[in-house]
């Protein structure tokens, strides 16, 4: 497979316009390299210019995501809930979307759980969000915690 780096950064660079205008994300140089994404203290992720996309979820809903084969392990810290995707064409933009929208509702949800969350992130309606993600019943189920 060709692998066109221009086509690649600008779809990376699409992916950081998207997410960085979701409620309550605020963007940053991540100290590896790259745009970091987070949500109040709480980071989702972040992701390289040259399309490789580190997502952090509560390890239960990684494994699941995982055995699922939505994306891989990280690849370096293998045993945690951090989760490793490349992004080698613009055709992965939705799926790289997709997996980054489920690590920010997940955040979100445990911090709107918290007395100062409640509050501060009410406007994000995740039960919606999540019902419209049409997430199978183990994906689900390891988001609640269930």
């Amino acid at each position: 497979m060709t692998t066109d780096r221009a086509a690649i950064a600008a779809t990376v660079d699409r992916l950081i316009d998207e997410v960085s205008g979701w409620p309550h994300v605020t963007t940053g140089e991540h100290r590896f390299g790259g745009t970091e994404f987070r949500v109040g203290p709480r980071e989702i992720g972040h992701v390289h210019g040259w399309g490789m996309l580190d997502i952090a979820y509560l390890k239960r809903l990684r494994d699941v995501l995982v055995d699922a084969r939505e994306t891989g392990s990280h690849h370096l810290l293998t045993e945690s809930g951090w989760t490793t995707e490349y992004i080698e064409s613009p055709e992965e933009y939705d799926h790289a979307r997709w997996l980054l929208r489920l690590s920010y509702l997940y955040h979100v949800n445990v911090l709107q759980k918290t007395p100062a969350g409640a509050e501060e992130f009410a406007d994000v309606d995740v039960e919606s969000e999540l019902a419209a993600m049409a997430l199978t019943d183990d994906i689900r189920a390891a988001f609640d915690r269930r």
